[in-house]
């Protein structure tokens, strides 16, 4: 998908302003005609659409039964549907999750889902299981873009790592040395700071004797060195993440991005040539930076 298509993700995501925006009502009705304009524009050229769930389900049994269509007729067009739903919890619960969004028998099935590990990695397990057993794919929260997460996420466990370093490595390890590429991606926002180089990852393990441009580093970078998994990287566009920003923010695992941008994409809507444009822009500016 990355060769044919490039690894641009467009999110489709019928938010109260961009209807607005279109000159649509904040309804039912709205929504599906902004969410099918944008499958007819986008998924029959990039290789991946997410869908952010939370904009569908407001909409009530409408809004579940507009997802459906919006990943039936994306994967009809041959983009791979990650499903944006960040969901995260324990034991016959979590296994519910991953039935809905990774078993081919729910009309809600796509190729992927967000999930957040903050309950633990372990958690997850019923989803990488289900996920392994149906060809589908995972990406875990890491690092996200928002200002609050660096409370959690960059806190030091005891062995120096971050909270986010730690799940990387985690969701490494589940991918082992799959080839081409693992399954398990992260998620890793496009302004949360450079990549660490392997002397920046030592840095980060060692707790005593390190100087002030040393702490700002272990605040800010993250080793993605023996990462192999595909890395979903938000905060790409309005959120202020540029193309360019892609090989500082994720080093030698730049390869494996898929920035994601939606606003950006929906902006120059409702005409669908006008949001084709400004994808077909989007992609070769996410070429050139990922395959450099």
């Amino acid at each position: 998908m990355f060769d044919a298509r490039g690894p641009l993700c467009a999110g489709i995501d019928p938010h109260g302003a961009l209807l607005q925006h279109w000159g649509l009502d904040d309804d039912l009705a709205g929504a599906e005609r902004f969410a099918m304009t944008m499958v007819e524009a986008c998924a029959g050229t990039v290789g991946f659409v997410k869908p952010q769930s939370a904009f569908f389900e407001r909409f009530g049994s409408g809004g579940i039964v507009l997802l459906e269509r919006v990943i039936a007729e994306s994967r009809q067009a041959g983009a791979l549907v990650i499903l944006d739903v960040k969901r995260g919890d324990i034991g016959s619960t979590m296994a519910a999750y991953a039935q809905a969004y990774l078993d081919p028998a729910s009309s809600l099935a796509v190729d992927a889902i967000t999930v957040s590990p903050f309950l633990g990695v372990g958690s997850l397990q019923p989803a990488f299981d289900l996920a392994a057993a149906h060809g589908k794919g995972l990406f875990v929260l890491a690092r996200t873009s928002n200002p609050e997460g660096k409370q959690v996420q960059m806190a030091r466990r005891r062995d120096g790592r971050s909270v986010a370093q730690s799940i990387i490595d985690e969701v490494a390890e589940h991918n082992g040395e799959a080839e081409p590429l693992g399954s398990y991606g992260i998620v890793l926002g496009a302004t949360v700071g450079a990549c660490a180089s392997e002397g920046e990852a030592r840095l980060r393990e060692s707790t005593y004797g390190i100087t002030h441009t040393q702490v700002r580093q272990r605040d800010t970078a993250h080793d993605l060195s023996d990462f192999n998994g595909p890395i979903l990287v938000p905060g790409m566009g309005a959120q202020g993440g540029r193309p360019s920003d892609l090989p500082r923010v994720l080093g030698p695992a730049v390869n494996f991005a898929i920035p994601a941008y939606s606003r950006q994409i929906a902006q120059p809507g409702p005409a669908v040539a006008s949001i084709r444009s400004a994808v077909e822009a989007l992609q070769a500016e996410c070429r050139a930076a990922t395959r450099e």
